[in-house]
């Protein structure tokens, strides 16, 4: 239905956040229904109430009830008619891995090359003078057209964001004028939501079926089973297609590849011309996501080729991506990354390997309250790839942290079972030897640990930087 955004203050879908003259839109979500927080928002001040057609009304005086097809969408169009601005030129990317990452390069190669430009999503907000929310890779529809359009009035024209499955499904990125999507990856995660691949897929491909807009264009990782479905998808809206990866037939692709002491060095063949470039960054992975921000910076067709490769040896990592811990001696390399998913702990330690003189060894655990079937599968790939596997606690949340770790350590073979992830960090630690390399994975930036009942402030790279002053390597 179409609403008349002149009408309101302002819009939530958060009882506590509403204020006078505004639009309330109860949405049921997969713990919460909004509509049992009418009344709330009713005594806030609300001045319309939005909800599922059909719902039982209620006694709302003299506000005024309107009845939805779908809340969430209703709630992100309503969003996008409050807030009208949004930076002319607008990226997305989905994938199971490789998001944040990519959607970072992006941002620096655009600042590079002299464009004011931000990104959104897991990392919060990142744009020069602005702090943002942080914690969602794709934040509600009112946070997330409220930025866009804040970000816009202050003249940042270039924007690059994350896609998730579950903002993808929930409509929040409903009406973002996307102009470019990449899709990097795409293995077993978030089945605790999506139930099945198959749903999990689907959910993704709507970045394709109906976000990117039909003069849009598609960066796809031509390495990937899904690629041909994906390409049909967007084939059959006449969007064109930008390929990348080591296929020799990509229209960006990697021909060579060699690790070094501080980075690799690649053979590039983008659109048929050769390219030499180094990059500061280590692993297969973090080129393929570097690729995947070059195709959808050319995707503009404002710069060249040329102009893109020139800037890519001054990309930086990425917060909590493989992130390396600085001023390391001994011939000690130590870092952290994000990395939560059995697709993800490979990748991560398959690039580590060839940096690696002696011994591999790797931090990791399993969230709480989250795809159960993945805890034993991470086990088995982390004992099979490190020579030392320590296997820790991620964020719990409800569940009971020991009960986590034996879930992991049945797929383990000789794995270390140690109880607190700070307890893990200060062993491994003391473990290392000159030619190590130590990877804690599963957290990356993340700035806190979850427990039923609260969140303890835990920062992997602090503990880590804490346990080597006190450890004498």
């Amino acid at each position: 239905m179409i609403f008349d955004v002149s009408q309101i203050t302002g819009l939530t879908s958060d009882s506590r956040k509403v204020k006078e003259g505004f639009l309330f839109v109860a949405i049921s979500g997969a713990k919460l229904d909004g509509r049992n927080y009418i009344q709330n928002a009713i005594k806030n001040g609300a001045k319309f109430i939005a909800v599922q057609k059909g719902s039982e009304q209620q006694d709302i005086g003299l506000t005024n009830w309107i009845e939805v097809e779908n809340p969430h969408q209703f709630l992100s169009m309503t969003a996008v008619a409050f807030y009208k601005n949004q930076p002319s030129n607008i990226v997305a990317v989905t994938g199971t891995n490789g998001k944040t990452s990519t959607v970072n390069f992006a941002r620096m190669i655009w600042n590079l090359l002299g464009i004011k430009s931000a990104s959104l999503g897991t990392l919060g907000l990142i744009a020069e003078g602005f702090d943002g929310y942080a914690g969602m890779t794709t934040p509600d529809p009112v946070t997330l057209f409220s930025t866009l359009d804040l970000i816009s009035k202050n003249e940042f024209t270039h924007l690059a964001m994350e896609a998730s499955s579950h903002g993808l499904e929930q409509y929040r990125v409903e009406g973002v004028r996307v102009k470019a999507a990449g899709f990097t990856n795409f293995t077993r995660d978030h089945l605790d939501y999506h139930i099945t691949m198959e749903n999990y897929f689907q959910a993704k491909l709507r970045l394709f079926t109906e976000i990117l807009q039909d003069e849009g264009v598609a960066v796809l990782n031509a390495d990937i089973p899904e690629f041909e479905k994906i390409s049909e998808v967007c084939r059959s809206r006449n969007i064109n297609v930008i390929s990348y990866g080591f296929i020799k037939n990509a229209d960006i692709s990697i021909i060579d590849q060699q690790a070094v002491s501080n980075g690799q060095d690649l053979k590039l063949n983008l659109f048929g011309k050769i390219y030499k470039v180094h990059l500061n960054l280590v692993g297969s992975f973090q080129a393929m996501n570097v690729l995947c921000a070059v195709g959808l910076v050319l995707a503009e067709q404002r710069f060249s080729a040329d102009d893109v490769i020139a800037v890519l040896p001054k990309l930086d990592s990425v917060l909590g991506r493989l992130q390396p811990v600085p001023n390391i001696q001994n011939d000690i390399g130590i870092y952290v990354d994000f990395a939560h998913t059995p697709d993800g702990l490979e990748t991560i330690l398959k690039a580590l390997r060839s940096h690696t003189k002696n011994r591999l060894i790797c931090i990791f655990g399993c969230g709480g309250d989250r795809d159960r079937g993945k805890r034993a599968v991470m086990g088995e790939i982390s004992s099979r790839l490190a020579d030392i596997t320590i296997v820790t606690d991620d964020n719990p949340r409800s569940e009971d942290p020991q009960f986590i770790r034996s879930e992991i350590m049945a797929g383990t073979k000789n794995a270390i079972e140690i109880d607190g992830r700070r307890n893990a960090i200060r062993h491994a630690v003391k473990l290392l030897n000159a030619g190590d390399v130590l990877v804690v994975a599963g957290k990356g930036h993340e700035q806190g640990q979850i427990f039923a009942t609260h969140t303890e402030p835990f920062d992997d790279l602090t503990e880590i930087q804490t346990a080597l002053q006190n450890i004498l390597l």
